[in-house]
């Protein structure tokens, strides 16, 4: 995948992924979508497949809050998903192996002075974003919009030595976003109290393609009157798409609120959704 050209196409018709998100329940025509980000209904066509995979009329199914309502409802546990498979862990299902080292805020504070983190924006399917990594793993993934990176790291980090390695992220981006198989795991560097460390691991085990309810993560470690909790835990979530908080929705199939906003996590999960079932059945070109 060409992650420069993946996020000038994600840019290009974000705000008609919007307009679908909003409209679908009319069935917007090919034109109507296309006439929200200025372009001929040949010209979308191309750039919205090459970006998704499938035709815009296939992609606004995965959009909707019935299709994620049906997800809901189809699926099994993580945990009774991986028995079934026969693998040793509901970790093993995600198709980005990920090791997901922790500090806590105590730990940060005795150790954190003169740290020093490498970052620069980077490219994505989802737009550009900001990735910073320290010697122990990836610490920091946030999608740009207004915000300025600089600012938002500094002020997580504020003891740290920062320095622009541009080559080392999109190394990095590349290996989380491309989709190639991987020959070692990636390394997540994270700061958090235990219950949030418990939930950003539990966010690992949601592959792919797959959608979790709040009360869903808090039943799979054992905590199912947390669901209120675990939904704080993820929206402080400090790696965007790596730890994967997007897979998680309401349990009434809205996506609810979301840090980097609702409509990118509704587009993230439909194009995850069509990377891996682009030919499922009742779908039509």
């Amino acid at each position: 995948m060409n992650l420069k050209q993946a996020s000038l196409d994600y840019q290009r018709i974000a705000t008609s992924l919007m307009f679908l998100r909003a409209h679908y329940r009319e069935r917007p025509s090919l034109a109507e979508a296309a006439a929200q980000c200025g372009l001929s209904e040949s010209h979308f066509q191309r750039v919205f497949s090459r970006w998704a995979g499938i035709s815009p009329k296939r992609f606004v199914q995965y959009l909707t809050v019935e299709y994620a309502k049906q997800s809901l409802a189809g699926q099994g546990s993580l945990l009774e998903v991986s028995a079934q498979a026969g693998l040793s862990g509901p970790g093993r299902l995600h198709d980005l192996f990920v090791n997901l080292e922790a500090m806590s805020p105590g730990e940060y504070r005795r150790s954190a002075a003169g740290m020093e983190i490498g970052w620069s924006v980077v490219s994505t399917p989802f737009g550009e974003a900001s990735l910073a990594f320290t010697s122990r793993g990836i610490c920091h993934l946030a999608f740009l919009d207004q915000e300025d990176p600089l600012r938002v790291l500094t002020a997580q980090w504020p003891q740290a030595r920062l320095s622009k390695a541009p080559r080392e992220a999109e190394t990095l981006a590349e290996r989380i976003f491309s989709g190639a198989p991987q020959d070692r795991p990636v390394s997540a560097w994270v700061v958090g109290t235990n219950f949030q460390v418990q939930v950003w691991r539990a966010l690992l085990a949601i592959p792919v393609g797959r959608i979790e309810s709040y009360q869903g993560v808090a039943a799979n470690i054992a905590k199912a009157k947390a669901a209120r909790a675990v939904g704080s835990a993820i929206g402080r979530n400090p790696i965007a798409y790596l730890i994967p908080c997007h897979r998680v929705l309401r349990g009434s199939g809205e996506v609810g609120v979301y840090h980097w906003g609702s409509d990118r996590k509704a587009s993230m999960i439909a194009w995850e959704a069509a990377q891996c079932r682009p030919k499922a059945a009742g779908l039509e070109e």
